[in-house]
């Protein structure tokens, strides 16, 4: 067994003063573990993403009616709530597993030799935005569930699992300026596929706040628009997005572009395709709450697909592999 040598009082203090750093000190995690991290973090982004749908399709949006505390005068639901109150109450505890995944992230990012400014700042950028739509939901419980709120709730979800999936990809290159792999007009075609996704998820959100699941009872205010008429423009910018990628797939086979970027949009483009299909059937289904989860899920997957895309467009070799010493130093931990 490896001797752990005792903790002194000046190693104690300097644990106090900077733990982020006691740690980098004392411990060198493999390449493999800060990946895990990164990957463990986006994983629980889309885990409260989907918790989150499940508490609003089981109507169990007030079931803890106040916040930060579940009831007046307790932290936790009182056998005088619901199974609702369960739900709401399991949701809010899966924020703490999400700040552990994001706070493991970052201490393997912290600790990695070399150490790596901007890997470390895409871990605070989570961890910030996890406490931004924490606060984010107390106050979405606060006023009642009122469907703006909601739909800034999710979007701000969407930005979270945004930077984990670049944290994600960063964790598997080097800090070298990246290098792109095609040609402009390509980037411009892929940026319109970026935007186009965002646009189809906000309009999600509009259907979601107009449609009949508003979380608690029928009683909680929606957005006060024919949710049918919201639900069409959706699928109009769903086939959008499906256009573009299938586009892009050909224009990438056509300039005989790298492996990578054909196999993200191929991925993508079979993600649309499942999920146009959940779409089509909870829409003439009438909103069956198992496939509104589902089509939550593949939201996610969805926005998850368009970025690798967008991500894998441009490489970035580890430091210094093909380049001088003294030039691949001057980039290090500069770029993002």
């Amino acid at each position: 067994m490896v001797r752990v040598s005792k903790l002194n009082p000046a190693d104690a203090a300097a644990a106090l003063r900077n733990p982020l750093a006691f740690i980098a000190d004392r411990w060198t995690p493999d390449p493999r573990t800060v990946r895990r991290a990164a990957l463990a973090a986006l994983v629980m982004s889309v885990v409260i993403v989907v918790t989150g749908g499940a508490v609003r399709l089981t109507a169990s949006g007030l079931g803890c009616p106040t916040w930060p505390e579940c009831t007046d005068g307790s932290l936790t639901p009182t056998n005088a709530l619901s199974y609702h109150s369960a739900i709401e109450f399991g949701n809010r505890m899966l924020t703490y597993v999400l700040c552990a995944a994001v706070g493991w992230a970052i201490i393997a990012a912290r600790a990695q030799k070399p150490y790596r400014r901007s890997l470390t700042r895409l871990g605070w950028t989570q961890f910030w935005l996890v406490m931004g739509n924490a606060i984010l939901g107390g106050i979405v419980v606060l006023v009642g569930l009122n469907p703006y709120t909601v739909a800034a709730h999710f979007l701000l979800a969407s930005a979270l699992v945004a930077v984990a999936v670049v944290m994600w990809q960063r964790t598997r290159e080097g800090d070298d300026a990246p290098r792109p792999l095609v040609g402009k007009a390509v980037q411009q075609l892929v940026w319109f596929l970026v935007t186009a996704s965002v646009l189809l998820i906000a309009a999600g959100t509009v259907v979601t706040g107009a449609g009949p699941h508003a979380g608690d009872s029928s009683d909680v205010k929606r957005i006060p628009i024919d949710w049918e008429t919201v639900a069409k423009l959706h699928a109009v910018l769903a086939w959008i997005v499906v256009t573009l990628t299938f586009a892009l797939w050909f224009v990438l086979k056509a300039v005989d572009a790298p492996k990578g970027p054909l196999d993200r949009t191929r991925d993508l483009f079979l993600v649309l395709l499942a999920q146009g299909v959940i779409g089509y059937v909870q829409y003439f289904t009438h909103l069956p709450g198992l496939l509104v989860g589902l089509h939550m899920f593949g939201s996610c997957l969805v926005w998850i697909g368009a970025l690798r895309v967008l991500l894998s467009l441009r490489e970035r070799p580890e430091a210094g592999l093909d380049l001088p010493g003294p030039a691949a130093e001057v980039t290090v931990g500069t770029r993002a």
